[in-house]
């Protein structure tokens, strides 16, 4: 947009934009990038060979596949809710709506902490269904259902937060077309609403599974913080910075740093393939999904 046709509150002068670069750069390099830096500086501070067995350590290896498998349960399942939830609450009208969008968000608002409180009130040996697991001989806290049961519910939310609002602005017209020319529910979600849902998706999952990944709080109440066990990535890192193994904790903290650095190189990709989605959807073209629909339901 040129200067001729900027509204005047916004054409600021050339020094109060410069500050406000300098600012936000200043902000970034202080509060992300330099700590990033003491991480693998403090990791690799005694040579990569230190480096090295830091991470093959039996309960460094053990707290890796616990996050990674912990992340494969999580992901997928909150996938499917998240879906599920997104398509209920925009394609359907009734009772409860509103309380099942407040409950969706509920996991923002509650304290990581008080929710695996909640968990170990639940199933712990004193909680509420504690007899009952004890009868089956069944185990949930302080062993791996329990870390799994925290993390589904701390990361809930980010697939069906991105889906909701993004099905709603597509509306539903290309569904009842794709019905009307006679595909199933399958085929519908398939050729019309998975394709223009596809990258707010991917967007979600990148999400879920950076904060399954990542999650402290619940996971910490839950586990027991039993070593080679029930301990993930940041529970082993806290373990290892109170041993004053600070060179191993940090070595261990650097694998979940070069996580959130994929993490973010994939959430950019995500959003630019997604921006580029939304403006060739603002251009006039043919109902996506018609053509294919039309050859199946002329065969």
């Amino acid at each position: 947009m040129s200067n001729s046709i900027r509204p005047v509150h916004l054409d600021e002068p050339t020094w109060v934009r410069r500050l406000l670069l300098v600012v936000s750069l200043g902000f970034l390099a202080l509060f992300l990038l330099l700590p990033l830096a003491v991480v693998f500086s403090e990791a690799l501070k005694k040579g990569w060979e230190l480096y090295a067995q830091a991470l093959v350590e039996p309960d460094a290896l053990a707290a890796i596949r616990l996050t990674l498998l912990v992340a494969a349960i999580a992901v997928p399942l909150n996938l499917a809710l998240g879906v599920a939830a997104a398509w209920a609450i925009t394609k359907f009208q009734f009772r409860g709506k509103q309380a099942l969008v407040t409950l969706i968000d509920l996991p923002f608002s509650v304290s990581p902490v008080v929710a695996g409180l909640i968990y170990v009130l639940l199933f712990g040996s004193h909680g509420w269904l504690g007899p009952l697991l004890k009868a089956y001989d069944l185990k949930v806290v302080y062993a791996v259902p329990g870390v799994v049961l925290a993390t589904l519910f701390v990361t809930f939310p980010f697939v069906a937060r991105e889906l909701i609002p993004l099905m709603q602005a597509q509306g539903s017209e290309e569904e009842q077309a794709a019905l009307t020319l006679g595909a199933s529910g399958w085929q519908m979600f398939r050729r019309v609403t998975l394709p223009n849902i596809k990258w707010g998706l991917l967007y979600g999952v990148i999400l879920c599974n950076a904060r399954a990944m990542g999650e402290f709080g619940a996971v910490s109440v839950v586990s027991g913080h039993v070593r080679g066990l029930t301990n993930t990535i940041p529970l082993h890192v806290e373990i290892l910075y109170n041993e004053y193994a600070y060179q191993a904790s940090f070595a261990v903290a650097s694998v979940l740093a070069l996580l959130a650095l994929v993490t973010l190189v994939l959430k950019s990709v995500v959003e630019w393939r997604g921006g580029r989605q939304l403006k060739d959807q603002a251009l006039p073209s043919e109902f996506p999904g018609a053509a294919p629909l039309q050859l199946k339901v002329a065969g």
